[in-house]
């Protein structure tokens, strides 16, 4: 095994420590937890299975195994009743709990760098204008689905999915989600693109 499968197994590791520690004695209902902490599941299982025949590049299952990382805090305290979005609160004097935000950044940051590395290498599309534009317009679609199936689950149950949506009282939550989402992903196609330039091979296995 070389260092740098190694270092994709310790990543592993750390979500799979991570997402025991997040289950054990959740703050609201397990309804909650899986409700928060299904997109991080979700996205393991797809990573695992697709390992061996669509490699992700290093730098890219860390900012995954991170982007999990606050999805499954989120999901064990509920997102409201993060400690790190109250000590946000005393430190910049927020109205509410914010850590949802962070959510909602790296939900723009992590789809944007994925879709850049499928597009360059399943796609005939290779130019940095096209690339970062889709990328970032496709964050910004996921955010949207992610807004509509809040929306959804509150039709379905208000009361037990109350904690799920994390609104706090904001009437302005859904859009500034999404524009977290934004800002997200256009720093970070703006970063993989403009300023790293990591290079991209045609091939499915090259890292």
């Amino acid at each position: 095994m070389n260092n740098i499968a190694k270092s994709h197994l310790f990543l592993l590791a750390f979500v799979l420590l991570t997402m025991l520690w997040s289950v054990v004695g959740v703050e609201d209902t397990y309804l909650t937890w899986i409700l928060e902490a299904a997109p991080a599941i979700v996205g393991l299982l797809v990573l695992v299975f697709t390992y061996k025949k669509f490699r992700m590049p290093t730098y890219l299952y860390v900012v995954m195994a991170f982007h999990m990382a606050v999805l499954l805090v989120g999901a064990h305290y509920s997102y409201a009743k993060v400690p790190l979005g109250f000590w946000m609160q005393d430190w910049f004097g927020f109205a509410r709990n914010n850590y949802d935000k962070i959510g909602h950044l790296m939900q723009g940051v992590t789809p944007g760098l994925v879709m850049i590395e499928l597009l360059r290498r399943t796609t005939p599309i290779k130019t940095a204008g096209w690339t970062g534009f889709l990328s970032v317009c496709v964050a910004e679609a996921i955010s949207a689905l992610y807004e509509i199936i809040e929306w959804l689950a509150s039709l379905s149950n208000p009361t037990d999915t109350e904690a799920f949506l994390g609104t706090q009282g904001y009437i302005w939550d859904t859009q500034t989600d999404m524009f977290m989402c934004l800002i997200g992903a256009t720093i970070a196609v703006i970063i993989r693109l403009r300023v790293l330039r990591l290079p991209t091979s045609g091939r499915l296995l090259n890292h």
